[in-house]
């Protein structure tokens, strides 16, 4: 897995709360065994009319908004199935950052990601940031109101800055181990790999034994 340790990149923003894993990538492109080629098909109901050509209503369809890598929207995203196939959607549609908010609703908080979808992130490499709803209004009013605006996110100090002639930033809580995970490219085998010396003994313990037992 790639490390993430600074981007900078175009910000696209998507103003619509609760988009479920099946709005990310319809179900009927989950079929393939690969775990490549999703990005051209990364909200297709939305980005396609049903003639196959793009949608000029939708967002991202956007001129300005062409190979954009950080993307803002509203809370909750990710909801729906597990499907890991959403994330590869996202990734391989050249997106590096996805930036929403936490909502609190009569006390109760709506977060800013679905657990399954966040977790499947960092597995991944994809930085999820949750920030307060009016740090994310602001960056919707700030993209409207200027055009191609870019922004670095810097993980090891958990710093956006959105480059205006004044900047604009912001500063995002992350968890330590995730943090560690992303600064390092470590995904799961490469986790287990921190253990291969551990792992190695134990399997020549457990023939061992085994061996031991039916011989006995």
């Amino acid at each position: 897995m790639e490390p993430f340790t600074s981007h900078r990149g175009l910000l696209a923003t998507l103003d619509r709360s609760n988009v479920d894993t099946d709005a990310i990538i319809p179900k009927q492109f989950l079929k393939s065994i690969k775990r490549t080629g999703f990005g051209e098909s990364l909200f297709f109901d939305w980005r396609y009319g049903e003639d196959g050509s793009p949608n000029p209503d939708f967002e991202l369809n956007a001129p300005h908004f062409a190979g954009a890598s950080i993307l803002v929207t509203r809370n909750n995203f990710g909801c729906g199935s597990s499907r890991e196939h959403a994330v590869w959607a996202v990734m391989q549609y050249g997106f590096r950052v996805v930036i929403a908010p936490r909502r609190e609703i009569g006390g109760a908080v709506v977060p800013a990601f679905a657990d399954i979808f966040r977790n499947n992130s960092v597995k991944n490499g994809l930085l999820t940031i949750e920030l307060g709803e009016a740090e994310v209004d602001k960056i919707f009013e700030l993209v409207a109101r200027f055009t191609n605006v870019e922004a670095t996110v810097d993980l090891d100090e958990q710093r956006i800055v959105l480059h205006l002639d004044e900047e604009v930033a912001f500063h995002f809580e992350v968890d330590p181990v995730v943090k560690e995970h992303l600064l390092h490219g470590l995904d799961d085998i490469a986790l287990s790999l921190k253990h291969l010396a551990e792992i190695e003994a134990f399997e020549k313990t457990h023939v061992t034994q085994m061996t031991t037992a039916i011989r006995s």
